[in-house]
């Protein structure tokens, strides 16, 4: 069962970290991961975001360099944020990758990218997880909503 998290979390996480590693960013514009990183990447201060995409197939999405797994960003680039737009069954090794890493201090799993072993070991690693749960939704919904 996933803890959920409080607004004054999820409002804390926009506000302290800035810097997404967007795993499965895909650079075609129909897919909800490309329109989900481009309105993160629209905000203003004191919301603005830098991302990071994570797309083997890829070698630029949205304008920025696009690597091929977590381990392919270079160091000199501390990721605050793993957002993952993969399938639940691949997100047990993007877990591995962030933990192993080590600078990360959230990971977010998309809606339909859920998995509860790799949200647990996450945890157990000092990792605030969500699960299934959207960053465009829950950004719009405490920040934009009625502006």
């Amino acid at each position: 069962m996933t803890a959920q998290l409080t607004d004054d979390q999820i409002r804390e996480i926009f506000e302290k970290y800035h810097t997404i590693a967007v795993v499965g960013l895909s650079p075609n514009i129909d897919r909800p991961s490309h329109d989900v990183a481009k309105y993160l990447q629209a905000q203003t201060k004191p919301h603005s975001y830098k991302l990071v995409p994570v797309n083997p197939n890829a070698e630029s999405v949205l304008g920025e360099v696009a690597y091929s797994d977590l381990f392919k960003v270079p160091p000199e680039i501390r990721i605050d944020i793993v957002q993952i737009f993969r399938r639940p069954e691949y997100v047990p090794a993007i877990m591995d990758q962030v933990i192993l890493r080590g600078d990360a201090n959230v990971v977010w799993m998309q809606d339909g990218a859920g998995n509860e072993e790799a949200a647990e070991e996450g945890r157990k690693a000092g990792l605030t997880v969500v699960v299934n749960d959207c960053m465009f939704r829950q950004h719009y919904r405490l920040f934009r909503k009625g502006q």
